[in-house]
């Protein structure tokens, strides 16, 4: 069995459920028995096709809507009585966040404070028994945490806050928010903080995805800076893991932090696509050839690296993947995917109806 099988089958809202980490997570939790109520606004991030293996399946009830909306996350309470929420709504891409910071206040800050309100709501409403094994679940981001010194320790819980975006101020925020709910109210939360995700179905204007598909086109692979800005790279489906384990034996009120145990430079990513592009799809000449360097980002954290230590020791929860396999596995899924490529890369994704809508 499994370690996201060890959870007793629930009903799980969902909130972000058709974006990258989100349809990873509904994927699996589906696929362990779970059923899933999943709430997306289906913004350019949020992408139906990445769950169409689940049209049909009755255990995935998806509904189009925004968490700002408090009376649909009411009635969805309501109707559907989960056994827990899983927040994974956000804008989580740093470069839009210095461009227009405002919608990440709105989502992030905003719309995480009203999901908090409607489940401390439906928490109290609950009977005891259920009450006591309702859990609120909110997903974050390293970035929280700031940058880090070459040789500084990694980043832990207890770890100062220092955001250095717009992004991952109102991660902060949200965070803080969650954090008051459960000492001011008593709302049994739970928080994890995750390092880079990687792997199937993740939008192509993170570094991974975008490497794979301008590379597969020809174009330029641009580099920010040096290249040397070093992150924790985290396999998908090792997060989704972590997060079923935590909402199974996590401690209420308490955060962790989930880490890939992969720190790697930006241009050893880089280049370490490229060779496996040159092996798995050769081109006639090295892709590496395609790396550009362009302009720094502003504000550009130059260290993140996690200290997943908590997790492993209190839960049992363990990365599975090496950064060597869990990268393999990612650049074989975009090069078997190329209808998944030309629909997101077209826009023909974006303008698709929902397979279905629960009635509310």
């Amino acid at each position: 069995m499994s370690r996201s099988e060890e959870l007793s089958c629930k009903k799980l809202l969902v909130t972000g459920g058709a974006g990258f980490i989100g349809s990873n997570f509904v994927l699996r939790a589906v696929a362990a028995g779970h059923t899933v109520v999943n709430l997306d606004a289906l913004t350019y991030a949020g992408n139906l096709d990445n769950l169409s293996s689940l049209a049909s399946n009755r255990q995935h009830i998806f509904v189009q809507g925004n968490i700002e909306d408090a009376a649909l996350i009411a009635r969805l309470l309501d109707k559907h009585q989960p056994d827990a929420i899983i927040h994974f709504a956000a804008e989580s891409h740093v470069d839009r966040s210095i461009d227009g910071p405002e919608v990440f206040l709105r989502t992030n800050v905003l719309g995480t404070f009203t999901l908090l309100q409607a489940a401390l709501n439906h928490w109290r409403s609950l009977p005891a028994e259920a009450a006591q094994s309702f859990r609120f679940l909110h997903v974050s981001t390293d970035e929280v945490y700031g940058s880090l010194a070459p040789s500084a320790p990694a980043f832990r819980e207890d770890t100062p806050y220092a955001p250095n975006s717009p992004y991952s101020a109102s991660k902060a925020s949200s965070d803080h928010l969650v954090r008051a709910w459960f000492h001011t109210y008593g709302l049994p939360v739970l928080t994890t903080n995750c390092s880079n995700n990687y792997g199937p179905f993740q939008f192509p204007e993170k570094l991974i995805p975008l490497m794979i598909l301008n590379a597969l086109s020809g174009k330029p692979l641009p580099v920010y800076g040096d290249g040397l800005n070093v992150r924790d790279w985290l396999y998908v489906e090792d997060h989704c893991d972590a997060i079923l384990t935590v909402l199974k034996r996590g401690r209420v009120g308490e955060t962790y932090n989930v880490g890939g145990l992969n720190e790697q430079t930006n241009m050893e990513i880089v280049s370490k696509l490229c060779a496996l592009l040159d092996r798995l799809h050769p081109a006639g000449a090295p892709h590496d050839r395609l790396i550009t360097f362009v302009t720094d980002r502003p504000g550009h954290d130059r260290r993140y690296a996690i200290d997943c230590s908590k997790v492993q020791d209190e839960l049992g929860w363990r990365p599975r993947e090496s950064f060597a396999t869990g990268l393999d596995k990612t650049v074989r899924w975009y090069l078997e995917h190329d209808d998944w490529i030309q629909s997101v890369a077209s826009g023909e994704y974006f303008h698709r109806l929902p397979q279905a809508s629960a009635a509310i």
